[in-house]
């Protein structure tokens, strides 16, 4: 019985190693495809990514910004009065000032400065403040005692520390720093001075 297979004297070894080569290129080009591919997408995603990303950033910075302008007023349209009753008149209030002193290296920002001609109540906001931030505090009126002298401000200075809560803890370490304790009570604030051999001036 003869054999139904016919070989194809056409088909040699150069023809099949060449179509071998061209479905090698042709899978190389495809994964090169798929790569190029792949590549766009996690760069497009990348940059959804962090767009997303910018757009809750400032978000998240509007939202904090506006409920700090509320917190400060809050406590800035009672201040007057509060401190009134330690004895401080104060004429003029300020809010988020920069100091940046470069000669003197002498860099920081105060919440709320309210003004007399004889002293200066310099007032650090927290929503519930820590340790950290009444040494903070403190290390910021040594630097405004600082650029007084070197304007011949001789006025005296006064620190506060004021929050929306306040942990007992909190409360006594800033008030044994000499500081003014200023608290959310209800719709208005009220404050708490330290003994009177206590209150610290710089």
């Amino acid at each position: 019985m003869e054999s139904q297979y016919q070989h194809d004297p056409e088909l040699s070894f150069e023809k099949v190693w060449a179509m071998f080569q061209e479905s090698d290129q042709k899978f190389q080009e495809a994964r090169e495809e798929s790569d190029r591919k792949f590549q766009e997408t996690r760069e497009a995603m990348a940059r959804e990514i962090k767009e997303s990303q910018k757009a809750t950033q400032k978000i998240v910075g509007d939202l904090g910004r506006k409920f700090g302008s509320v917190v400060e007023h809050m406590f800035i349209s009672n201040l007057h009065a509060k401190f009134h009753q330690f004895g401080y008149t104060f004429e003029k209030s300020s809010t988020n000032l920069f100091i940046q002193g470069r000669t003197h290296q002498i860099f920081t920002e105060v919440d709320v400065l309210l003004e007399n001609g004889d002293c200066a109540m310099a007032v650090e906001i927290k929503t519930q403040p820590n340790n950290n931030d009444i040494f903070d505090h403190v290390e910021r009126m040594e630097k405004l005692r600082q650029w007084a002298d070197l304007h011949g401000d001789k006025r005296k200075l006064y620190g506060g520390i004021a929050g929306a809560i306040f942990l007992d803890n909190v409360r006594d370490y800033a008030l044994k720093q000499g500081l003014y304790v200023i608290e959310q009570s209800g719709d208005t604030v009220t404050v708490i001075g330290p003994e009177e051999t206590r209150v610290r001036a710089w």
